[in-house]
């Protein structure tokens, strides 16, 4: 595909007029096959993350649409580069490369740094390490009030763009800004079965002589600490540790306190890609600037969505893709769902990419060698502390309003920092 035939297909797809998304579903399957036993993430108190349908159906939640992005994010990030100082990641050249440098020590005459990449933050742009990293704070600050006053986007796109790719709130000590995202993930686990596990530690103690053990027993009572702790007792392991579920009902073993082994799906396993074509539409830049952003969004966000993940999501959960190849779907405002015939090559996307970066790349922060990145930036412990005495000032502010009499509700506008992950 060419770059005309690209380029009238984007501004398709960015059009008003077009279509409201576009949609992938893919089959995943254990690699020991379809019977085979996975593990989903399990969560304080409750465990595996699955919801009953009306039909008894139980469904779970294999990969988080949260995780999902942190998992997509970093396949921007620079992974080094080669001897002949080539960037070994292709897909690196097309986001700046914003580094925080964290700490600095020195040891045996050397100095460390401790880094962190912006790709890696939870909250991205909006997180509140940046916010206490002077230099940064700066270029995005700004960024943020553009967005949020005047609805232009091309500030943050030129410095922080998968914070427009995969969502981002700017609620801590910011504008409020709230940008959904354009990729959306998630992998559900249809029709599934708990399964559950037990273990059992075995420890020396049966080898040890009756004083030996009964100076341990002794020395743990004075310390106020369990021999299982520190692997001199048997511990076995049936029961989940939480205070929440009993452990026992009417004499039997409660199944919601047992310790989880996966799940048995017996239906389908699959991921659901979804890029949102109206939030693309809504990020508008100055004059010309709107088509380059939308170009130049989409191109990432269809390189994000149609990268093939390592479905390694965690111990016990190694998925692979069923399919020998992916059917993207048009989603139109009315009717059925369209399958893209001719959906871009994976060549053709970072090549549509590259020249898309080009108006953003001369927008991005140099460094005081005119060096585009990566760009480092380091972190302000006195900014830190200021972060914290603004809070308490926002306590007391809130307090006293409460006292005066004002409308509660004006005091609960903003959003408490927890709810915060539904950006990340």
């Amino acid at each position: 595909m060419n770059a005309e035939e690209l380029t009238k297909l984007f501004d398709g797809w960015a059009d008003k007029d077009g279509h409201v998304a576009l949609y992938l579903k893919q089959k995943l399957l254990p690699v020991e096959g379809e019977d085979g036993v996975i593990f989903p993430p399990t969560y304080a108190d409750i465990g595996y993350n699955i919801d009953t349908l009306s039909d008894g159906t139980k469904v779970a939640t294999i990969d988080s649409v949260g995780s999902q992005a942190n998992r997509m994010e970093p396949m921007f990030k620079s992974t080094g580069k080669n001897d002949d100082g080539e960037e070994l990641n292709p897909l690196a050249a097309l986001v700046p490369q914003v580094e925080i440098i964290l700490n600095v020590k020195e040891k045996d005459g050397e100095k460390h740094e401790r880094r962190q990449s912006l790709l890696d933050l939870a909250h991205r742009s909006a997180d509140a390490v940046v916010k206490a990293t002077p230099s940064l704070a700066k270029i995005i600050t700004p960024a943020f009030v553009a967005l949020n006053r005047h609805g232009n986007a091309g500030p943050l796109c030129s410095v922080a763009p998968t914070s427009l790719l995969f969502g981002v709130w700017d609620s801590r000590d910011g504008t409020g800004e709230k940008r959904p995202r354009l990729v959306r993930s998630i992998i559900r686990a249809w029709d599934v079965d708990v399964l559950h596990s037990a273990a059992q530690f075995n420890s020396i103690w049966k080898s040890l002589d009756e004083e030996t053990q009964q100076a341990l027993k002794e020395e743990a009572e004075k310390k106020k600490t369990e021999l299982s702790e520190v692997g001199l007792a048997d511990a076995p392991a049936t029961f989940r540790k939480t205070d929440k579920v009993a452990q026992f009902i009417s004499g039997a073993p409660n199944l919601e306190a047992r310790v989880l082994g996966g799940v048995l799906a017996k239906g389908p396993i699959e991921r659901h890609v979804t890029i949102n074509l109206v939030a693309l539409r809504s990020l508008r830049g100055v004059n010309e600037d709107t088509k380059q952003i939308q170009r130049y969004l989409l191109s990432l966000a269809l390189l994000a969505a149609s990268t093939e993940l390592d479905m390694f999501l965690r111990e016990g959960c190694l998925l692979r893709y069923a399919d020998e190849k992916d059917e993207w779907n048009e989603v139109p405002r009315r009717g059925e769902p369209k399958p893209i015939k001719n959906f871009p090559s994976r060549n053709d996307l970072v090549d549509f990419a590259k020249k898309s970066v080009e108006p953003f790349k001369a927008k991005w922060p140099k460094d005081e060698n005119e060096h585009p990145y990566p760009l480092e930036h380091t972190f302000g412990l006195d900014a830190a502390k200021g972060l914290l005495s603004k809070s308490e000032a926002k306590r007391a502010a809130k307090k006293g309003k409460g006292k005066a009499g004002n409308d509660p509700k004006a005091d609960g506008q903003q959003a408490a920092p927890e709810a915060e992950t539904a950006a990340s």
